[in-house]
């Protein structure tokens, strides 16, 4: 395995960086959050440290931005503008990489720079975190269109949430994007059962194929 893997959401608390942290902890891979927004009640590269990925395998945030917002308006209340030279993807391989909400957010106001514009500078394939209940067809598949019309490659999904198999099953069949499995609420959520799911729920040979490594 040698290549990046991008990690998104088809929304907001869907659950993102469990599934970027478990990622990362059973494949061995680095894991980076590029750009937090919102540090008052820790980080996700914290939470990826308590959910497993080694210390010395969680690479520093290239933003730590203080107000719990899209990352442009954050970046703003500091008086930043968030520079995409400093965003460009570390070396550091195999590598889980975190976006910051959903795709269409934006990182900067003017020049304008959307999540999505990023992923696409980057080049590696986005996995999909998508929430099993309602709503999710939709959000799932525009989030898909905006992947596709701009020719990013498309690793796959990762449902999260309780068994709906008609949902699970309408979206690849209707985007022809494979799912790896679904990752179910965890309680407690932790180091043992998390990695116990993403084995048993999760089809990690196709990940890590689909990130460049063999299955």
């Amino acid at each position: 395995m040698s290549g990046a893997l991008i990690v998104s959401g088809t929304d907001t608390g869907i659950g993102k960086t469990v599934v970027a942290a478990g990622l990362a902890a059973a494949l061995g891979a680095s894991y980076w959050k590029p750009i937090q927004a919102g540090t008052a009640d820790g980080t996700d590269s914290s939470d990826a440290v308590t959910l497993g990925v080694a210390p010395g395998q969680c690479l520093p945030e290239a933003y730590r931005l203080a107000l719990p917002a899209s990352p442009h308006l954050a970046a703003e209340r500091e008086g930043l503008v968030l520079a995409p030279s400093r965003l460009a993807l570390p070396p550091a391989r195999p590598l889980i990489v975190e976006g910051a909400g959903g795709l269409m957010v934006p990182v900067r106001r003017d020049p304008s720079m959307l999540m999505i514009d990023l992923f696409a500078g980057w080049g590696a394939p986005v996995l999909l975190v998508a929430r099993t209940g309602l709503g999710t067809i939709n959000h799932s598949l525009l989030s898909i269109e905006a992947l596709k019309a701009r020719a990013i490659p498309i690793a796959g999904l990762i449902f999260v949430g309780a068994a709906h198999p008609d949902n699970e099953a309408i979206v690849p069949a209707l985007t022809g994007v494979r799912s790896f499995g679904r990752l179910p609420m965890l309680d407690p959520l932790d180091v043992p059962h998390l990695r116990r799911a993403m084995h048993a729920q999760i089809d990690l040979a196709g990940v890590r194929s689909a990130m460049g490594g063999p299955s």
